[in-house]
């Protein structure tokens, strides 16, 4: 457990980071945020090195480049909706009937699409802001010692990364990766599909090392 503690605020600072760029579009203060720590902005090694930061100011990169890119990415030419990936008919469920609503009611996270600006509860940024939940949840029962509620929100995570995330977001990422126009969501594409994979085997590592039967009840 004492291993998932140090990682746990680690896994919370990188879902919060992905969550958010995919969401909606950067400000000043999110890129700054990234620029001011080195870990993070080792991250993005080619939005660090690009000669354009140098030549404009963040102002100028949002409205000329950045929003364009999220535009073109996220609104335009590209669906970040699990619905479109997984329903025989490409239509995205925007009503209670879209599975991971219930699996959001359950554990009590509420979506506010209006405020979001996305037209369903399956959208990408949405799914990782859960996991962010998830992870925040889980540092709260680390913290209280809680081995059955660390091992039960394990389990909730794997799953829904495996039965959720994994099962269309690389598809969305790769093509995202490709289409975009700025290093900063090349290289944040590059990064949430990476961490995902790692993130999944992290989940199942730790579940073996500490939720068998025996683990929990020593």
């Amino acid at each position: 457990m004492n291993q998932m503690k140090q990682d746990i605020e680690n896994r919370i600072a990188i879902y919060a980071l992905i969550s958010r760029l995919m969401l909606v579009e950067v400000n000043e203060e999110f890129l700054e945020n990234i620029e001011k720590d080195e870990a993070l902005l080792s991250f993005f090694p080619n939005y660090r090195d690009w000669s354009k930061r140098k030549e404009l100011s963040r102002s100028e990169l949002i409205e000329q480049y950045y929003n364009v890119d999220f535009t073109n990415l996220f609104l335009m030419h590209l669906v970040p909706y699990e619905s479109f990936y997984t329903r025989d008919d490409q239509m995205i469920e925007s009503g209670g009937d879209n599975p991971v609503v219930e699996l959001y009611n359950d554990l009590d996270f509420r979506v506010e699409l209006d405020s979001a600006r996305v037209v369903s509860a399956d959208h990408i940024g949405v799914e990782l802001e859960f996991m962010y939940m998830l992870c925040t949840a889980m540092k709260k029962a680390l913290d209280a010692d809680d081995k059955e509620g660390v091992c039960e929100l394990l389990e909730v995570q794997r799953a829904f990364l495996k039965e959720h995330l994994l099962e269309w977001t690389p598809l969305f990422l790769i093509n995202a990766k490709k289409e975009s126009r700025t290093p900063l969501y090349h290289d944040g594409s590059e990064l949430t599909l990476e961490f995902m994979l790692s993130d999944f085997e992290y989940v199942n590592e730790k579940l073996k090392e500490n939720c068998t039967t025996e683990s929990v009840e020593a």
